[in-house]
């Protein structure tokens, strides 16, 4: 790691050095329910700026503005009756709302565009320094642009421990995926990025129809209308499959990812292809997955595997629109 990357813990004491650190510009690595954040001052763009160097970030992908609550979003971006019900039924908590922005809010953070995406965080550490910093803190996740989101810090101190100032280590991240995109910025409502909070749930809240986007309708060079909306993203470097049947004769050290545990045949077909089977659900439960999915994949990233075989889940599994978002991003 560089000289002064330190690892800090939710202690008072360490939460007020590491707010020191963001109000002089510098950036953290910050736990949220979903994942781990690089977060950095979002009104400064020298530290907007250092947000895109460390990731490797294109500047066509916008970033997410964390704020304190509805009146901070509100300094931001022209808040409307849509977010603001939405704001009072999901803040704090992994939706991000994209808004028409102000003034204030800089051409670095929405990628030229006249929207801004803000969130209000529920995880205490980050909750903490929002209001230690009084800064609105963008917070893309914190890892190298398109590789695996860390949903622990050792996996950010793995892949950025060389390239940022600090990390707070607040344990694993509860949802394990990252926030739900809703578009609140035209007439239509639209999801932009499935997560955690499903569409049947914002609907309900706004009492009208929501659209969701599953697919980037921009090309790969243009500007996004949020983070997250690339086709390729997520991704581990070994290659990796999303299946619907495991590839059958004797493989060379692959992994086999099941949604949830294998029955006895399934696990002597693994073998008997050579492969090692893994799952990221004991009883099949989809939050379970999402909580697991980034983990295991960091894992056996890691662990010298020709390729991965991931099971692709069915989109009949109620609540799988995030997992199969993600999963079909990272093995494209």
């Amino acid at each position: 790691m560089q000289a002064g990357c330190h690892i800090y813990n939710s202690a008072p004491g360490d939460l007020n050095l590491v707010a020191e650190l963001l109000r002089a510009g510098k950036l953290a690595a910050l736990p949220t329910e979903t994942v781990y954040g690089l977060a950095g001052d979002a009104l400064n763009v020298a530290s907007v700026k250092q947000i895109f160097a460390v990731k490797g970030r294109p500047f066509i992908d916008p970033l997410i503005v964390h704020v304190r609550d509805l009146l901070h979003a509100e300094e931001l971006a022209e808040v409307n009756d849509r977010a603001r019900l939405l704001a009072h039924a999901f803040w704090p908590g992994p939706l991000t709302i994209v808004l028409p922005r102000k003034a204030i809010v800089s051409d670095w953070v929405t990628a030229s565009q006249s929207t801004v995406a803000l969130r209000s965080p529920s995880h205490p550490v980050f909750k903490k320094l929002l209001e230690l910093t009084g800064l609105a803190l963008a917070a893309p996740s914190a890892n190298p642009f398109g590789y695996i989101s860390p949903t622990r810090a050792a996996h950010v101190q793995k892949i950025l421990g060389d390239r940022i100032e600090c990390i707070v280590d607040g344990g694993a991240c509860h949802h394990g995926v990252e926030s739900t995109i809703v578009d609140l910025s035209s007439d239509q409502v639209c999801i932009l990025r499935p997560g955690p909070i499903g569409v049947d749930a914002i609907a309900a809240v706004l009492g009208e129809p929501v659209t969701p986007v599953k697919r980037s309708p921009r090309g790969q060079t243009e500007a996004q209308l949020a983070p997250g909306m690339l086709i390729r993203h997520y991704s581990p470097r070994t290659p990796a499959h999303l299946v619907d049947t495991f590839p059958e004769g004797k493989g060379s050290s692959s992994a086999w990812v099941f949604l949830k545990h294998p029955s006895v045949s399934e696990l002597e077909s693994a073998i008997l292809a050579g492969a090692q089977a893994f799952w990221l659900s004991e009883s099949g439960d989809v939050a379970e997955m999402m909580q697991n999915v980034y983990d295991l994949l960091h894992n056996l990233d890691s662990g010298g595997f020709s390729a991965i075989f991931v099971q692709r889940p069915s989109a009949r599994l109620p609540g799988s629109e995030a997992l199969i978002d993600r999963l079909t991003r990272a093995c494209c």
